[in-house]
């Protein structure tokens, strides 16, 4: 039987918003985010982390650097007894960058492709899911997937809401839980 997921935009949303975080040891989480984490572990909800990764397609990172960056994360959020179910990456840009990785794809954000490829792959309800992120893109990509999205306000959030005041809005992923996704 399918199962219900959170679905979690990485920068901004569970770790500090950078311009591009490059090396493993830039990766801070955000205070807070490990708790929440755990709390949807304990609810038997899916953790995925969906994420835009153009440091890719721009040639700063590689994907061998990029997965050592998510071993990292996978590992301070061990350490903190929570755990992510799946990540899933687009490292495509559609105007900038090189080779292969230059396309426009459907897996960025705001296309649905992560989470449907997440959804397919983990056996996921999307109806009976939410996707949490900074930016209107993510929930953009979540109701294109027929998610229901929270914004938050860590990361540049806030600013978004300003622009779309009208979106579901919570200040960080513990408020976002709080509110929407587990009440």
């Amino acid at each position: 039987m399918a199962r219900g997921a959170v679905f979690l935009d990485r920068d901004g949303t569970l770790v500090e918003e950078m311009d591009f975080l490059t090396r493993p040891e830039q990766l801070a989480l955000i205070p807070g985010a490990a708790r929440a984490v755990r709390r949807l572990n304990a609810r038997g909800l899916a953790v995925v982390v969906v994420t835009n990764q153009s440091a890719v397609a721009r040639g700063m990172i590689d994907e061998r650097e990029l997965s050592a960056i998510h071993a990292r994360l996978e590992s301070m959020l061990a350490a903190q007894d929570a755990r992510l179910d799946g990540i899933y990456v687009c490292p495509h840009h559609p105007s900038e960058g090189r080779g292969a990785y230059r396309v426009a794809c459907d897996c960025r954000k705001p296309a649905p492709g992560l989470l449907l490829r997440a959804a397919r792959e983990l056996g996921l309800d999307l109806a009976a899911s939410w996707i949490v992120g900074d930016s209107r893109r993510d929930l953009e990509a979540g109701a294109a997937a027929g998610v229901r999205g929270v914004l938050v306000g860590s990361g540049k959030g806030a600013r978004e809401h300003e622009l779309a005041p009208e979106l579901s809005f919570a200040r960080d992923l513990a408020e976002a839980l709080e509110l929407y996704c587990l009440s």
